[in-house]
């Protein structure tokens, strides 16, 4: 049903079509519903019907937009239908309506987009009439308070400025305090928050980027975009500058953050740079990210071979989509094909050819704002990220880790674990404290140290009121950490030190409870079919699969390793393991070194030397370079509760 490859616009478009009929035998009569098989999502059959048109609208809004004038497969007539029929209050096949359900304010916003971006094929050719219906299925959302301080805010700024420009009702004051608040959720250097929490992830580029470029387009909101045009395309432009170098070589993405469902919708905001022609990143380069990060799943079989998306990776893993994830959700995806409603003459695609970053020298560099330190050899061009600043919650909470999001490290091949277990007891890219009964420690709420990079390494470092959870009953899972009663543990702070394949950690650990007993330190989680080889030996384990090679190497203070197995926890494979070092929990450093690379590589990989002093890691590496990075004091004890750290970490402590 698509193309074996995407390398060109001709292919995007081939892919979007392919997409676009093979959703059309599960529609209903007049189209409005797209009920795609599988088990409904948690907002029940009807919503999940309305994403499957909502979402596949958007994509089919994206190809007429690229071709004008041009619809051999019908896109404008067929969607024209099922519009009318879902937005008529009367109809059998209408729509789930945004006062019924929270999720149709999501899907009123591809509704109005679309119908902007087509006006003339779509909405000019409706009746009066059915103008009227669809005004007044989009007009509930007009004075509407109750969405989410997040990327929703979107949602009603392009529902109202759609209003705006046929005569609709809308609220002006609205579309400015949702502007005001988007403002509200930047950090630095391009990055956006998804709202009030550190919640960095794919959502920074495919909502809060995507939106203020393609909303500044539409009919109505010259004069609301006008002012703020220059400051956004600045940071859209600073953004990608980051954005960039997490594709890998073979076009895979970070694996990290919520709604990973949605794929190849990563590709967007190269789409949305190549449209405002940002000026610092070439747009060969947006061009080959955008191509490559879609490329990665079409040559993976994705979609599947009904030509469909359903709900996983590169396969129907349902594990990997949140509790509201339906049957029609995947198709958000549609995003990262936006290449296609730039024309084939468009300067995104005759760009001289510009390749990624992790394709063409070895790139190691910080990211400020989610406390990344990212390194991408060009040996192997896999992303690793050591993250000390994203957790999907706020400094000082007690709540428990997210293993999308609180994990210490992040990669383009690998995925964190992500069965039950996984939520309550963090092994995979932790640094725990475990008790008597078992109960492993969380770090969310953690403080970020520092951030920084030169002479080859990239260091990040944080500082974690170490905490054992016991989870409520019930729990949302939207993507963020599990909560419940916490109970102190101690106090951890981690060093990351990344060069190359390699990382070096160090990791502190301070005020400890008398019932931490014993300190751990997972590595990365390898997973596929044919399972996990492992040789595990001292304070050493190494991992294996088809692809991939990770070692675990105990530096300094651990005594025993071993192996962490699970099946049915990776949306890679059936099989995954982790390697874990351990020791008794004591007062002091610890340092360790992690390895990922494409089994190739792996034999020619030579483990860092590691002296650890009291005040300086020494640091050298395979080629014979060295690093020097200066330990971070110790937390001063509260002079109300000497176990327990509350000053305030100082940015910069570290040094090398």
């Amino acid at each position: 049903m698509s193309p074996s490859a995407i390398t060109s616009r001709t292919d995007l478009v081939a892919l979007a079509d392919a997409l676009l009929t093979a959703v059309r035998p599960y529609a209903s009569a007049h189209h409005a519903r797209i009920a795609l098989p599988g088990t409904p999502g948690g907002y029940g059959a009807d919503v999940d019907a309305l994403e499957g048109y909502a979402r596949t609208f958007l994509l089919a809004g994206f190809r007429l937009a690229g071709d004008p004038g041009e619809d051999p497969h019908g896109y404008a007539e067929w969607y024209a239908r099922g519009l009318i029929a879902g937005a008529d209050p009367r109809s059998t096949e209408r729509w789930v309506r945004p006062s019924e359900h929270p999720q149709a304010k999501v899907e009123a916003a591809s509704l109005a987009l679309v119908l902007d971006l087509t006006r003339e094929w779509i909405w000019d050719r409706l009746s009066p009439l059915e103008q009227e219906h669809v005004v007044g299925y989009l007009a509930e959302v007009v004075g509407d308070e109750t969405y989410p301080r997040n990327n929703w805010l979107w949602f009603r700024v392009v529902v109202q400025t759609f209003l705006r420009s046929v005569g609709g009702p809308y609220q002006l004051e609205d579309i400015r305090s949702d502007l005001e608040r988007h403002d509200e959720f930047y950090e630095r250097d391009g990055w956006y928050r998804d709202g009030d929490e550190r919640a960095y992830d794919h959502y920074a580029g495919w909502a809060m980027h995507v939106y203020p470029t393609l909303w500044s387009r539409m009919g109505s909101a010259g004069d609301l975009a006008a002012p703020r045009a220059a400051t956004d395309r600045d940071r859209l432009d600073r953004y990608l500058r980051d954005a960039v170098h997490l594709v890998g070589a073979d076009g895979g993405p970070l694996i990290q953050g919520r709604s990973l469902v949605y794929r190849f919708a990563t590709a967007a905001p190269y789409w949305v740079g190549g449209l405002a022609q940002v000026p610092s990143v070439p747009l060969g380069q947006l061009r080959a990210a955008g191509l490559a990060s879609v490329d990665h799943f079409v040559r993976r079989g994705v979609p599947n071979e009904r030509g469909l998306l359903d709900l996983g990776w590169l396969r129907p893993w349902r594990p990997l989509a949140q509790r509201y994830s339906g049957t029609g959700s995947a198709y958000w995806a549609s995003k990262g094909l936006l290449g296609v409603a730039l024309p084939s003459d468009h300067p995104v695609w005759t760009a001289p050819e510009h390749p990624l970053p992790s394709a063409e020298e070895d790139s190691t560099l910080v990211i400020s704002a989610p406390g990344w330190a990212v390194s991408v050899p060009s040996s192997d061009g896999i992303v690793r990220v050591a993250n000390h600043g994203t957790d999907h919650d706020v400094a000082g909470s007690e709540a428990g880790d997210s293993p999308l999001y609180a994990r210490l490290g992040y990669s383009s091949a690998t995925a964190p674990l992500l069965d039950p277990t996984a939520w309550h007891a963090p092994t995979d890219q932790s640094v725990v404290l475990v008790d008597a009964e078992g109960r492993r420690s969380h770090r969310s709420g953690m403080q970020t140290l520092t951030v920084q990079a030169g002479d080859g390494v990239a260091i990040a470092a944080s500082r974690a009121t170490a905490h054992w959870l016991t989870p409520d009953a019930e729990q949302m899972n939207h993507g963020s950490g599990w909560v419940g009663e916490a109970e102190l543990a101690g106090t951890i702070t981690t060093v990351s030190v990344l060069h190359g394949p390699w990382e070096v950690r160090l990791v502190h650990a301070d005020a400890l409870v008398p019932e931490a007993l014993t300190l751990e330190a997972g590595g990365w989680a390898l997973a596929d079919d044919a399972g996990v080889h492992a040789h595990v030996s001292g304070t050493t384990v190494e991992l294996s699969t088809t692809a991939r090679s990770a070692h675990l190497l105990g530096v300094t203070g651990w005594q025993t390793s071993r192996l962490h197995h699970r099946d049915g926890a990776s949306p890679l494979g059936a099989h995954a393991a982790v390697g874990v070092l351990t020791a008794p929990a004591a007062t002091g450093w610890y340092a360790l070194a992690l390895s990922l690379t494409n089994l190739a590589a792996a034999p020619q990989l030579q483990p860092p030397a590691v002296d650890l002093t009291a005040t300086h890691a020494h640091i050298t590496w395979a080629e014979g370079t060295s690093s020097t990075v200066g330990l971070p004091p110790p937390p001063a004890p509260s002079p109300t509760d000497p176990g327990h750290d509350t000053t305030p970490p100082t940015p910069g402590s570290i040094h090398y």
